[in-house]
């Protein structure tokens, strides 16, 4: 029983450790004719009949707030690195932080009417979609829908709300 008392703090420290490696940027070069394909990340795909993007009521930081939430009802994050142009979480991060990407043609839908623009964009991860600007992500440790375990992560992960400006 001591042994795993001992062992949680030091489980905990290695998988806060690998998620910030997951999370941090990432450079890669290449020499000579050979290529390695970058990693693909699973992510949240809807063809474009269906509504990509969703609104749901969730707790967050002990408020209830209207959230962006994918077709499953997953919620969306965004992340404060990225750019309105460039997405900074790629490769391994977008591995824990699977990217929400658009799969049809014109602009990505959303199953209500939200007061802030969705579009796509084309990144390092496929054709994203953002929200008023914000490139939008799923989160792998939320595991069912309506979760929002992802919030305030490394102070660089939040919740998407309808009012994100």
């Amino acid at each position: 029983m001591m042994y795993l008392k001992r062992m949680f703090p030091v489980t905990i420290v290695l998988l806060l450790a690998m998620a910030v490696a997951a999370c941090g940027s990432s450079t890669s070069t290449t020499t000579g004719s050979s290529s390695t394909p970058a990693p693909t990340a699973t992510a949240a795909t809807t063809p474009s009949p269906s509504a990509l993007v969703q609104t749901a009521t969730a707790t967050v930081k002990g408020q209830s707030q209207t959230i962006l939430t994918d077709a499953q009802g997953k919620t969306l994050y965004y992340f404060t690195p990225d750019t309105a142009t460039t997405s900074a979480c790629t490769s391994a991060c977008a591995q824990t932080w699977p990217p929400l990407l658009f799969t049809g043609s014109g602009a990505p839908t959303s199953a209500t009417t939200l007061p802030g623009k969705l579009t796509a964009q084309t990144t390092a991860n496929g054709n994203q979609v953002a929200y008023n600007g914000h490139f939008l992500y799923t989160y792998g440790g939320d595991t069912a829908a309506g979760q929002t375990t992802g919030e305030g992560l490394f102070g660089k992960w939040f919740v998407a709300t309808t009012n994100l400006k």
